[in-house]
């Protein structure tokens, strides 16, 4: 049996199956976005809720209908693929190893701006106003403003956030 290490690239299927197969899995990503629509019809609640279930659980079924499409080799084939063109992506568009120490206090700033924000909008919806029937005018663009601060302070910073959920993970502070 060979290992994974050991295993050859995927060959890669028709470019006819990888094509439907590729659309198939980004269908399925797609589905629950019809979420709001369901909600919003006329349906029953029962009917409403059953719906809604199926459209977020379809996902995980497209992926299996996919796999089922494609094959193992052609679905693998299709997750190289993607990692692939994502890498590059990011490799190209993606946030900087090491920033400036301006720059990563700017990104601190928008980093924790909507996280405060977002802790003490409920108790001061008040004094905000607008707040209460448009709360999501308000979160969409904190929301916006937590993910552009990611790119703004760097790679480090992943690795810092990805070590909050490691747990033997140790802080090392640099000598001032």
């Amino acid at each position: 049996m060979k290992t994974q290490s050991n295993m050859e690239p995927a060959a890669a299927p028709s470019k006819r199956r990888l094509v439907i197969g590729g659309l198939i899995f980004a269908a399925g990503q797609l589905v629950p976005l019809c979420v709001p629509f369901v909600a919003r019809s006329a349906l029953g609640s029962f009917w409403k809720t059953v719906i809604s279930a199926v459209l977020l659980i379809s996902p995980e079924l497209f992926v299996l209908l996919a796999a089922a499409f494609l094959g193992k080799p052609g679905f693998n084939y299709l997750v190289n693929l993607f990692k692939r063109t994502l890498g590059r992506f990011f490799e190209k568009h993606g946030p900087p190893e090491r920033v400036s120490p301006t720059r990563y206090r700017i990104g601190l700033v928008m980093f924790v701006i909507p996280i405060v924000f977002g802790w003490l909008a409920p108790y001061l919806s008040h004094e905000i106003p607008g707040y209460d029937s448009h709360r999501l005018l308000y979160s969409i663009p904190g929301d916006l403003l937590l993910i552009a601060s990611l790119f703004v302070l760097g790679g480090e910073f992943w690795d810092k956030l990805r070590a909050l959920f490691i747990h033997g993970a140790r802080a090392q502070f640099p000598n001032a």
